[in-house]
């Protein structure tokens, strides 16, 4: 492993060896002529480079096999631009457009979904070739394009960090690297000197998945410049995406092919750049800027953001933008793995939400109006799955961006009516269930984030929960839970999931409305109840009902049925997150709930083969490939049973997340798998997000510094952790003896200083 920087104190935080000797010997200033010319020739002769750099620790090919669903390309903390290569072949594999265990590439598009389940996006797609051009039309199946132009290319010519991707197309002999800006992508080939023609495609025509494109149009501004803009509709209802690139080599032809489609035409570009030996015209830099808004906003983002073609200062700039990120949590550890594991989670956990707004504050709203905003707007919110651990840690470890995300959250369902469920470049996809808005709006709230109108949240969250006509939110008011005879989902009712997702938000509702007026609602707090009408004594489950009041016949806690959202009864039985208590008390007292989280993590299904495609990363019928069952390993503390909990945590940790393009036990869901893995490597986790508290589990790493905003530094110490002694003997806070099970926010971001000892 790379040697780690020795640290000095000075003060109230850490500087580097470079800027402790920078600050001694400004001291010497004072006493010394002599001392300050040698001030001076330090100084300058002190290498910039000597800070760590944490994007080596960052694998991006982590999750791209088995069923992560990650892509591996380029992009800086939450940017709009997602510049990574396309296999272009559909299927659920494919879904964030690459695959690794495929051997082709068809281009490289700008917007990609990192770990979903949804095959969207794809979005201005360019590939490099040289003439004769390799294609392949074949329709193999009618629900996939064909590969059309393409190339083969090989992992061992393939490399992937932090806002960086580099392959060679063997086929071509061209060597692609990609980086990004916020909201601007840029491509660089290097062309062979084999005196073939040189040719770039744009294809604005080309779909995959789901996404299905309704029109493309370019206009070519001079012989370096084009704009234009490519409109579909998918998971992403009527995306509108704009943009315009600038060559670093004026073309010398270009011709224009266009495609019908269903709603209207295409195009298809392809821009010739002849032959020349000349090295100097070899390589060719392409700087694409998006916008949601208009190709003005695109030709805006680019001049602000890339106004020059020099690669190599773009790279730099990326990999300063995820040091920025990445530093705020600073790991010592010996083993590289580890290291690689924990810092590939968090930037995983950086890529979403991402930013929909143009450098002037413009952006297309829900309503399809545009407007500004004075800070950024975000879109890409996989709400169901984030609101558990991805927004948590973001109050935590970059809290200047939440109010701007609280307030993209509250302008949505202001242009929309209600509060998204997961929302994506100005739409609203509907997948999933709950409205886990509330719980994040909540959280920032509850720790008193700025930057955005707590009055307004609370009233669309009340307005959101309220609204009879929506999923079945009349039934629940009226009944206290949704039956699942009424079905207005298509053929998954997920009745008993929302019923305890919905009193979860209601439980949200009741705790703004305490923080923002000041005195309790006990309309929600008593909704947050509702849960109490699925609990079946006789079964000891949560169990689904009927609009009669009658409980599902035929009842099976281990089957997946459509009135329980991807999980069964077993996982769902735990998703009470707010009120434990009272679970404890519907599954017989502290003892009882303990035996059942021990039959939880020991009762193997019945039959593995028949397990749907997303109950993966089992123990017992624990999913960690899925978001219900997050929590529960840290539900151990509540029966008085840490050491279970540090068990189970430990080996999820080490067992589950892996240094490999496989190493992902399931979708990471926008980074919510990976955000999981952050916090519990740091030794706690947000069971109940709004609650302010972090349920301890056991640390990963002997040393980790917790880089707060404001200059405070939180020091996690555990120096004899390891594979073999992971099982918490004692936790000191401050010098003094910590007694109970969790932490509470306020502890963890007051600069605290905590030391486990293991055994």
């Amino acid at each position: 492993m790379e040697a780690v920087p020795k640290q000095i104190v000075f003060g109230h935080g850490l500087l580097s060896w470079r800027e402790g000797w920078i600050f001694s010997l400004t001291h010497l200033l004072m006493k010394s002529r002599f001392a300050f010319l040698i001030f001076l020739l330090l100084l300058g002769s002190v290498p910039l480079c000597a800070q760590r750099d944490y994007t080596q620790y960052v694998n991006p090919l982590v999750g791209t096999d088995f069923v992560g669903n990650t892509y591996p390309g380029a992009q800086v903390p939450f940017g709009m631009v997602q510049l990574s290569p396309d296999n272009l072949i559909g299927g659920w594999d494919r879904i964030a457009g690459y695959f690794y265990p495929d051997s082709t590439l068809t281009g490289f598009s700008h917007t990609h979904l990192s770990g979903t389940g949804a095959g969207d996006l794809y979005d201005i797609s360019f590939f490099p070739t040289t003439l004769p051009q390799k294609a392949d039309f074949t329709v193999r199946h009618p629900d996939q394009a064909p590969l059309g132009i393409y190339s083969t290319f090989l992992h061992s010519e393939e490399t992937a960090t932090a806002g960086f991707y580099a392959v060679r197309l063997a086929d071509y002999d061209i060597r692609v690297r990609l980086t990004a800006t916020p909201r601007c992508g840029i491509q660089h080939y290097t062309f062979p000197a084999d005196g073939r023609e040189r040719v770039v495609t744009l294809n604005l025509a080309r779909t995959m998945n789901w996404d299905a494109t309704q029109a493309g149009e370019v206009q070519f501004l001079d012989s370096t410049t084009l704009c234009g803009h490519r409109f579909s509709t998918g998971w992403a209802r009527d995306q509108r995406v704009f943009f315009a690139t600038r060559f670093s080599r004026p073309w010398q032809r270009v011709e224009v092919d266009t495609v019908p489609t269903t709603a209207g035409r295409s195009v298809v570009v392809r821009f010739y750049f002849g032959h020349s030996a000349d090295e100097a015209q070899r390589s060719i830099t392409l700087v694409t800027a998006l916008s949601g808004t208009s190709t003005e906003g695109a030709l805006r983002n680019l001049a602000a953001e890339a106004p020059h073609n020099d690669f190599d200062r773009y790279r730099e700039d990326a990999r300063r933008l995820w040091n920025e990120q990445l530093s705020r949590l600073e790991a010592e550890s010996d083993n590289t793995t580890d290291l690689r594991k924990f810092y590939t989670a968090l930037y995983h956990t950086l890529l979403a939400p991402t930013i929909a707004s143009d450098v002037d504050g413009a952006y297309l709203g829900s309503d399809r109006r545009i407007h500004h905003t004075v800070g950024i707007h975000y879109s890409t919110f996989s709400l169901w799955d984030t609101f558990r651990a991805s927004h948590p840690l973001f109050t935590l470890i970059c809290p200047e961006r939440v109010g701007d995300m609280a307030q993209s959250l509250i302008d949505f369902g202001t242009q929309h009516g209600r509060l998204p469920v997961w929302s994506m470049w100005s739409s609203e996809t509907d997948m999933m269930i709950g409205l886990h808005a509330i719980p994040i709006l909540a959280d920032a709230i509850g720790k008193g984030i700025k930057g955005f109108d707590y009055a307004q949240a609370l009233a669309l969250s009340r307005r959101s929960l309220l609204d009879a006509d929506y999923r079945s939110l009349g039934h629940y008011d009226s009944l206290g839970y949704v039956p699942f005879d009424v079905t207005d989902m298509g053929k998954d009712d997920w009745s008993l999931s929302r019923t305890l997702e919905y009193a979860y938000n209601d439980h949200c509702v009741a705790q703004m409305a305490q923080w923002v007026e000041g005195r309790p609602d006990h309309r929600f707090a008593q909704r947050s109840q509702n849960f109490r009408y699925l609990f079946d004594a006789q079964s000891g489950f949560f169990r689904p009902r009927d609009s009669h009041g009658r409980f599902q016949s035929d009842f099976h806690p281990e089957a997946y049925t459509p009135h329980i959202c991807e999980s069964n009864a077993w996982q769902y039985l735990w998703s009470v997150q707010h009120d434990l208590p009272a679970l404890m008390h519907l599954l017989g007292g502290r003892d009882r709930m303990e035996a059942r989280l021990d039959s939880f993590f020991t009762l193997a299904p019945r039959d593995k083969a028949e397990l749907p495609l997303f109950s993966t990363g089992m123990l017992g019928q624990y999913v960690h490939g899925n978001e219900p069952s997050h929590h529960v390993a840290y539900l151990y503390n509540v029966v008085g049973r840490p050491e279970k909990t540090q068990r189970y945590v430990a080996r999820i940790v080490r067992e589950l997340y892996r240094d490999n393009p496989a190493g992902l036990c399931g979708n990471d869901d926008c980074g919510q798998l990976s955000a999981w893995l952050v916090w519990s490597a740091m030794g706690f986790y947000p069971v109940d997000p709004v609650s302010g508290r972090y349920e301890l589990g056991t640390p990963l790493f002997p040393h980790l510094r917790l880089h707060l905003p404001g200059g405070t530094t939180t020091t996690l110490l555990a120096p004899h952790v390891d594979a073999d002694h992971w099982r918490v003997a004692s936790l000191r806070v401050n010098g003094r003896r910590h007694r109970s099970t969790f932490l509470p926010h306020a502890l963890l971001t007051s600069g605290a200083r905590m030391e486990w000892e293991m055994k």
